[in-house]
């Protein structure tokens, strides 16, 4: 299944996969003496994994970036010298009830920030009913997932004294010597996201050095006959493995994923950070790595031109032909058109696989209700569901911001499109009685825009509907999605907030909800960003400098080249 059968007590995963099933110690190490000892390769070699399907793989290509590295220095100073506005803006000719309500978000992230301190520092989420933290199983053993997502936001809201708090943790308790499952696409987009822009936001060595050594931890999982990556990397490393950690570097796939395939919004959630990964570190061996997939894509032949859900790392072909643009397929779609435009728009191959898969979503899943709303269905090998989770709901912004390179007939058909897919997201709130949305919404049975589903009721303080009205509104300047995001602000305050931090809710059709005790991580990464930004002028992380990964981290346009030589 593509989405949790009932609201999760843990950190969510973006597509909502559920978690990996553990495996058998006793299993393990069989595997990892059937894989004999590690393999020693001349740098920059290429390596192909071995193995069948779904089965855990030895690490024998992940040559660690520091023996293939360039003599060469970021420039740091440059780069900042480079951006078209300031960060955090000019802050020029804003109205007072705009500044009222960004302070108004400001004391919600400060609020959720103190919470996660007092009760959780450390660990991954905070757990506000029960003042308690949560570790979870996603992150292979790594903490403090909610400092980490935390950090760009309390830096750009101009909470120094947290700021420091979060930065002082990640310097003196944020421990990479881990050993244990993780999910490559949720530590990327989470761990590595986070340390990259908050480096690109201060100058901070700290931040680069422990995304660096953590990108290294994910180079094992890339190690299959076609360079598609496994979702499950253990991240303690391989030479280091043991009689009692015997798949120390090891990579599988997902369990519950169909046939031992990769997720499509799994490995194609990767191209932004390990760009970045080796413009900071001068490797090219992440870079290589995270396209390695594109050219398995456009070799593969797509039903009438849709990309499935699930593809074989060893194979490379299709699994099933289950397409979504919401759970399972998501963000594959928003690095596409995000890696055209934080390439300075130069990456034409990206484009050109937005352009033509926007086209066959365009003729195949979107349709408009018998009550006029417009909605993008999902595909089941031709039949279509009529449903959209809430995490397809991103997909407004990101038609809006891919309009930007299109002709003119072309940018005003998907610009209407955009809007259009907002407003039924935002009928998705407006038509619940807490105004919150639920986790997926139908359009079938009479009903439109809601949950029919008991399993489907509720909201986990999910960011993409207002994801996309910051974008709508940095866009059209139309006043409604200020309106709208504020009414979001008012619904939390009112059935998420709680004494001790923001909690989801288990029911939005109720007004007096039950809380899931969950404070989620990307609440404060996501969430809470993107409102603040919408009632932020437009150079405050201006989209002409700067590319939202999959988590709201912001990571630089590449206006230029940074590196510069250095002599040996």
């Amino acid at each position: 299944t593509d989405l949790p059968r009932s609201p999760p007590a843990a950190a969510e995963p973006r597509h909502a996969s559920p978690a990996a099933p553990r495996r058998l110690r006793e299993k393990l190490r069989t595997a990892a003496r059937m894989a004999g000892p590690p393999a020693r390769t001349a740098p920059g070699a290429r390596q192909q994994g071995q193995g069948g399907e779904g089965r855990p793989e030895p690490a024998t290509g992940a040559t660690p970036a520091r023996e293939t590295r360039a003599p060469f220095r970021f420039d740091y100073e440059r780069f900042r010298r480079s951006l078209r506005h300031p960060v955090r803006g000019g802050r020029a000719g804003e109205d007072p009830e705009t500044r009222a309500r960004r302070m108004k978000i400001k004391e919600m992230m400060k609020f959720a920030w103190d919470n996660y301190k007092q009760y959780a520092l450390g660990k991954n989420e905070l757990r506000p009913l029960t003042k308690n933290g949560h570790i979870g199983n996603m992150f292979g053993g790594l903490r403090g997932a909610t400092v980490i997502d935390a950090l760009d936001t309390l830096y750009i809201m101009e909470l120094e004294e947290e700021f420091q708090e979060a930065k002082k943790w990640v310097e003196k308790s944020f421990d990479l010597n881990v050993n244990g499952e993780a999910s490559l696409f949720e530590v990327n987009i989470r761990y590595i996201g986070g340390l990259l822009a908050t480096y690109y936001l201060t100058g901070e060595e700290v931040f680069k050095s422990k995304a660096l050594e953590l990108g290294e931890k994910l180079l094992p999982a890339f190690n299959t006959p076609t360079g598609i990556p496994r979702g499950v990397i253990n991240l303690g490393r391989q030479d280091t493995r043991s009689f009692f950690s015997p798949c120390s570097g090891m990579s599988w796939s997902w369990g519950w994923a169909s046939a031992g395939s990769s997720i499509l919004a799994e490995f194609g959630t990767l191209h932004l950070e390990f760009l970045h990964l080796s413009e900071l570190s001068g490797n090219p061996v992440f870079a290589e790595k995270a396209s390695a997939s594109h050219l398995v894509l456009n070799r593969v032949e797509k039903p009438q031109g849709l990309y499935p859900n699930f593809l074989s790392p060893v194979t490379g072909n299709w699994v099933q032909h289950h397409v979504s643009i919401g759970g399972l397929g998501d963000s594959f779609y928003e690095y596409l058109i995000k890696s055209w435009l934080m390439s300075d728009k130069k990456d034409l191959e990206a484009k050109k696989m937005y352009d033509d898969a926007l086209e066959a979503i365009e003729k195949h899943l979107v349709k408009k209700s018998a009550g006029g709303l417009t909605y993008i269905a999902e595909w089941r090998g031709g039949i279509l569901d009529h449903k959209m989770g809430h995490l397809a709901c991103f997909s407004g912004g990101m038609i809006a911001l891919g309009a930007e390179g299109a002709g003119e007939e072309r940018r005003q058909r998907h610009m209407d499109l955009a809007a259009e897919i907002t407003s039924t997201c935002h009928e998705s709130y407006a038509r619940s009685d807490t105004k919150l949305g639920p986790e997926a919404f139908r359009f079938d049975a009479g009903s439109e825009a809601m949950a029919t589903r008991l399993s489907e009721r509720y909201y986990i303080l999910r960011p993409e509907v207002v994801e996309s009205y910051m974008y709508l509104w940095r866009l059209t300047h139309d006043p409604k999605y200020r309106q709208w995001g504020w009414e979001v602000v008012k619904a939390l305050e009112k059935h998420c907030r709680v004494e001790a931090g923001f909690s989801g809710i288990r029911d939005v059709y109720t007004t007096i909800p039950t809380h899931d005790n969950m404070q989620q991580s990307f609440f404060l990464a996501e969430t809470l960003k993107y409102l603040y930004l919408l009632f932020c002028e437009d150079d405050v992380l201006s989209l002409d400098d700067w590319v939202f990964n999959t988590e709201a981290h912001p990571l630089p346009v590449n206006h230029t080249n940074f590196k510069a030589a250095v002599q040996q």
